[in-house]
């Protein structure tokens, strides 16, 4: 088993504190964008002063806005199966949920639902699935990555893929990269071992290591551009975090790069998982919301995801905390776009449209982004962390940001979405300098909005 996770080393620092003083010496050093230790990660997890707090929830903020500016990267997860052969107490998947509807898509049935999120507007895909596939091999989600790509509806097609599967060994990596998926996701879901296994009773899953050590075969295999994340409320919040930096550490050593996004569910009830309707640690609305300050500044440069598990009003809160990636308009069932009966995963907090989305991150000062730019000139792994560390990749963020919101706005926006949106990339255009890029981007635009499509720089 590699040593990647240090129990004793985080058990010695959760209770971690230090004054005021010392405090603002972290978020001062934080303004440099480089990573905290675990330490002073620790620091910041166990200040509780109010006051304190609201410091370090401003600096996450200014941090986030001077990284990527004020846009927010739009997805939306498409689940093609909820077949499982694991027995995660968490998760309405579970293998032992005998009453719940089993369904694994079809190439044709993934072809629709790949259609209705075009419709919507979406642009970029996470594909999620339970983690057993039809004939047990990862042909499936090789097949069903191939078909979501080749999907046009319109001027409209999913222009990045991301993944959210089960563990693969190094072969298997080295095949979805050569279907060149974006990133590939993974949450430990919890890092605490002895809790993880009083979870997790049945299916591969219930092997802790193996787990652990698949982003590192994922690195090995050349995907450079990975996902973690921990479900917060299965063990206690102050170790997960901990636990995540020491994960990250390890990766920083011996590849080079940490992961290029963390998301952060919160444990929410699941059909048939009495664990969700009590977790064991709950998480509080403010701690959770001090936790993704927390990561923000401890790790400047990694995306913050959110989904929408969490409900309209924490969402939108967490915009100012350091989110920088969000769902939208998500359903979490095999199908859901077609308005399958199949088993949710979990219970969503936010059900609104990604039209409705839109107009609340509009209205609240935010550009909403589907750009795919990264991936697809080559800006992953080291390369991207080039850009992002030092605080550039906003120079290319914004300027994508506005041709895709621009394609949104002509091609799927409500009037009243239209209307703000409008507004707000003529004022994020007055804004742009030196005078002569602001008159590139115009043309760009213009370019836009004569018809052409999938421009980015």
């Amino acid at each position: 088993m590699m040593h990647v996770i240090d129990d004793n080393q985080i058990r010695s620092m959760m209770d971690t504190s230090g004054d005021a003083a010392e405090v603002m010496e972290i978020l001062q050093k934080s303004k440099s964008l480089s990573r905290l230790s675990m330490r002073e990660t620790a620091v910041l997890a166990n200040v509780s002063d109010p006051d304190l707090r609201k410091q370090i929830h401003d600096a996450a903020r200014d941090l986030k806005d001077s990284i990527y500016g004020n846009r927010l990267v739009i997805f939306a997860p498409l689940y093609i199966s909820n077949l499982c052969n694991n027995d995660c107490s968490y998760c309405g998947f579970r293998v032992s949920n005998r009453g719940i509807k089993r369904r694994a898509l079809t190439q044709e049935e993934i072809a629709e639902e790949t259609v209705n999120l075009l419709k919507t507007g979406q642009k970029r895909a996470l594909l999620v699935s339970g983690e057993a596939y039809p004939g047990g091999k990862i042909d499936y989600i090789l097949d069903s990555v191939r078909t979501v790509y080749s999907v046009r509806h319109g001027k409209d097609n999913i222009r990045r893929i991301n993944v959210n599967i089960a563990p693969v060994d190094i072969e298997e990596f080295k095949q979805l990269k050569e279907a060149e998926i974006g990133t590939y996701q993974l949450f430990q879901e919890t890092y605490h071992e002895e809790t993880y296994h009083k979870l997790h009773t049945r299916g591969p899953k219930r092997d802790y290591s193996y787990r652990l050590e698949t982003i590192d075969r994922a690195f090995e295999a050349g995907i450079d551009d990975v996902g973690i994340g921990v479900l917060f409320g299965l063990y206690d919040w102050k170790y997960e975090v901990l636990a995540l930096m020491n994960h990250i550490e390890h990766l920083e050593a011996k590849f080079g790069m940490g992961p290029h996004t963390i998301s952060v569910p919160r444990l929410e009830p699941a059909t048939g998982c009495d664990i969700t309707e009590t977790p064991p640690y709950p998480v509080s609305d403010d701690d959770f919301k001090h936790i993704i300050a927390i990561l923000r500044l401890s790790v400047p440069y990694t995306g913050l995801i959110l989904s929408t598990r969490e409900n309209a009003a924490m969402r939108r809160a967490s915009f100012e905390l350091g989110i920088s990636q969000i769902s939208a308009g998500s359903r979490t069932n095999p199908g859901g776009y077609s308005d399958s009966e199949s088993c949710e995963q979990f219970s969503l907090g936010d059900h609104r449209s990604l039209d409705e989305v839109i107009y609340d991150i509009v209205t609240h000062g935010f550009i909403p982004s589907f750009c795919t730019s990264c991936y697809r000139l080559g800006r992953t792994g080291l390369d991207f962390m080039e850009y992002a560390k030092p605080g550039d990749i906003k120079k290319k963020c914004h300027p994508n940001a506005l041709f895709t919101f621009t394609e949104y706005l002509i091609d799927h926006a409500s009037e009243r979405v239209r209307q703000v949106g409008s507004e707000m990339i003529r004022r994020e255009l007055e804004a742009v300098n030196p005078p002569e890029f602001r008159e590139k981007l115009r043309t760009i635009l213009d370019k836009i909005k004569d018809g052409e499509r999938d421009v980015f720089m």
